[in-house]
């Protein structure tokens, strides 16, 4: 018998260790060469003084054997406590979130029988790196971090993935009519990596438009690559439409380590009741499989699954969806019994699945990402954020025209101070609602008023000059030039 593959196990919290238990259950029934590691994560170990909610020791074994088949956990309410999701996907490099949303009808009600997709999210950058201040009374922040590398990694696994699944189609969705710099960035790397993919189908869609067609029109859809956040929301609108977020597993794929769960949470008020449905971790097991080239075993699972839905035999998350059932609600273990009793079977009616082992890398394998040379950096200003209350901006830019002229005759001239974004002035409009939080634009003038370059000790020299004055600066962004293109956005309505 060919070595079983060691994989770390964590059974979780709430219904995590019941539907853990019904999900190994099955991969043993079905033949499945693993050997479980398991480690404690989650609610007690928060508790313990973890506020990652993983303890030290707990590492090595999800290095040793690169595996994670992972249970839902339950955060603890209160501050302190971070996402184990996020830490473990950031600390692992876990860069694609990879959630198949497939419809099971008529033996679960959706509005969308057709439905057949695949959501790739970018995984550890966007608004989840985290980083979040409060600036002043009124205004707090969230930094929106989104990479040239994270973007290649991403959009090359999504046409690698349509490649590998015989998929036609890979569809970018961003926000790059606003954002133009971060979502920018993701729509341009994707724009150069589906030329060197020339036999599958394209398009790009600003994601509020994509979002209303994908809930409206599914199957218009095969793969959709998107950057976090809107990846994190998409895929869960996706997985409700095919009529439960409980039968959504998740693969999360990096190039050393891969973990894989159910997408939903771990629903408290039910725990212990023996009534949670194990299909979302179940069918993360089956992507796990193909990942450690068990593609047998998977085939096997995922068939006698499919078969078991059309034998109406339905755990009770899903019990109003209208089709013939089998007497009362199945239990988590009973469910797992029915399909342990149809392996080797496959469905009649639904389409069966045939997988193959996930390829193995290439002797010369492609780079999931090209660091470019480096650019020419120069300095040509300073984008000054400061904390004002009850004052306008004229009079604010009458103090920061003069700082702007000391200790030198010419350094910097006040280009513009916006308020959340827009311009307040010069030119500002009585109507527009102001904050305490004031973005105050210095670029490096010459003596005769061009525009130059300037160094950091000048910057240094500027904050100086407002200090003097009794301003409170906050933070400060250089305006950059890369190669002669301008590294930073206008203001709106500049």
């Amino acid at each position: 018998m060919p070595d079983k593959t060691p994989i770390t196990v964590a059974h979780g919290d709430g219904i995590g260790p019941e539907i853990m238990e019904a999900t190994l259950k099955v991969l043993e029934r079905a033949g499945a060469r693993i050997a479980p590691e398991v480690i404690e994560i989650g609610e007690k170990v928060y508790l313990a003084g973890h506020s990652s909610g993983i303890a030290p020791e707990s590492w090595a074994s999800l290095r040793r054997t690169k595996v994670f088949l992972k249970s839902p956990i339950t955060t603890p309410q209160g501050g302190g406590f971070k996402s184990l999701n996020v830490t473990i996907r950031k600390t692992l490099g876990l860069y694609a979130n990879v959630r198949p949303c497939v419809s099971y009808a008529p033996f679960v009600a959706t509005k969308h029988p057709k439905m057949d997709l695949v959501i790739v999210r970018e995984n550890e950058e966007d608004l989840y790196a985290g980083i979040e201040h409060r600036q002043t009374d009124e205004v707090f922040q969230c930094l929106k971090l989104i990479t040239r590398p994270g973007c290649e990694k991403i959009i090359r696994y999504a046409f690698e993935y349509a490649r590998a699944n015989r998929r036609g189609k890979v569809t970018c969705m961003s926000k790059d009519n606003i954002m133009k710099m971060t979502d920018g960035l993701f729509h341009k790397v994707f724009d150069e990596v589906r030329a060197q993919y020339p036999e599958i189908e394209t398009e790009h869609q600003i994601i509020d438009i994509g979002t209303a067609r994908l809930a409206t029109r599914p199957e218009r859809y095969d793969v959709i690559v998107t950057p976090n956040l809107y990846g994190d929301i998409i895929s869960d609108v996706a997985a409700e439409m095919t009529g439960s977020v409980g039968l959504a597993g998740s693969a999360n794929i990096g190039e050393h380590v891969a973990m894989f769960e159910a997408i939903h949470g771990s629903a408290p008020d039910i725990a212990g009741k023996g009534i949670a449905n194990p299909s979302g971790l179940l069918l993360a097991a089956v992507m796990m499989l193909v990942h450690i080239r068990q593609s047998d075993v998977a085939t096997r699972v995922h068939n006698a699954w499919l078969r078991t839905l059309e034998d109406g035999v339905f755990t009770a998350d899903i019990q109003g969806a209208g089709q013939a059932r089998i007497g009362r609600p199945f239990g988590s273990m009973d469910f797992a019994d029915a399909v342990i009793d149809r392996l080797g079977t496959g469905p009649a009616k639904l389409k069966p699945v045939e997988y193959a082992d996930a390829p193995q890398p290439r002797a010369t394998p492609r780079p999931l990402y090209v660091r470019q040379p480096a650019a020419r950096k120069e300095i040509v200003g300073v984008d000054v954020f400061v904390h004002a209350a009850d004052v306008t901006a004229d009079f604010l830019a009458g103090r920061l025209v003069t700082l702007a002229h000391q200790p030198r005759p010419a350094g910097f001239k006040l280009q513009m101070i916006t308020n959340r974004g827009v311009k307040v002035w010069p030119g500002g409009f009585p109507e527009t609602f102001c904050t305490d939080h004031w973005r105050c634009r210095f670029v490096g003038v010459d003596a005769a008023g061009q525009p130059r370059a300037v160094t950091h000790a000048e910057v240094v020299d500027l904050l100086h000059n407002l200090v003097s004055d009794g301003l409170d600066f906050i933070k400060t962004e250089h305006l950059c030039t890369f190669d002669g293109e301008a590294g930073y956005a206008l203001g709106q309505g500049q």
